[in-house]
């Protein structure tokens, strides 16, 4: 997979919160957005994911034109902002529910899934019920379920203890090293360095160096 982001511009109520992106994003890497609160990072996340279309500009996923031949990229995991579910369903009734909507994996997959981030899939406790680390943990599960070719992690290590953190943080290289594209955002500096293949520097809604 490649992603091409050309000349990106997106004004919202008169302001400018993306200014001019130019990146190129290919498999096998993951890509670290680095920079403080409302520098961009998340709007970028919700441009590549095809949330928000451009003032002016284009994101392009292996030669097609998001809110042009493609509404989202085709095979995309996303984790933004805090993950939200039906508060009165179990965490495996939720995933159920979501992996219906393609039906590519079995009940068995979800919950090899759920296991996979640290969670019982046999756990009946609703969601609502749930820590913000295990919502957070469901979250991932559902990003990472379908096994997507591109994975968008919006501060994936949230809430997560120093156990949570290292089972994701082994699940996002695992992604990598079979080939996917990962995008990511992640407050502290020093484990976003040391996960990342490319660190993407942002400020005001800019580019300001990728290294």
């Amino acid at each position: 997979m490649k992603i091409k982001i050309c000349d990106y511009s997106k004004k919202l109520k008169g302001s400018m919160i993306l200014s001019n992106i130019n990146l190129t994003f290919e498999s096998g890497n993951i890509y670290g957005l680095k920079g403080t609160n409302g520098c961009g990072k998340t709007m970028l996340m919700r441009a590549i994911s095809g949330l928000i279309l451009p003032t002016v500009g284009k994101v392009i996923i292996d030669g097609k034109e998001i809110g042009k031949d493609i509404s989202f990229p085709e095979n995309m995991g996303l984790l933004l902002e805090y993950p939200s579910f039906i508060n009165g369903y179990s965490g495996l009734k939720n995933l159920e529910m979501i992996a219906s909507i393609k039906n590519n994996i079995s009940v068995d997959d979800v919950k090899a899934c759920i296991s996979r981030v640290g969670l019982d899939p046999d756990d009946k406790k609703p969601f609502r019920k749930y820590s913000l680390g295990m919502k957070q943990k469901l979250g991932i599960a559902c990003a990472i379920m379908e096994n997507p070719e591109l994975l968008i992690l919006d501060e994936p290590f949230n809430a997560l203890d120093e156990k949570g953190i290292s089972i994701i943080k082994d699940i996002i290289e695992e992604f990598r090293d079979n080939g996917a594209i990962v995008i990511m955002s992640c407050h502290d500096k020093e484990l976003l360095c040391d996960i990342s293949d490319v660190i993407i520097d942002m400020y005001e809604g800019k580019v300001t160096n990728e290294s």
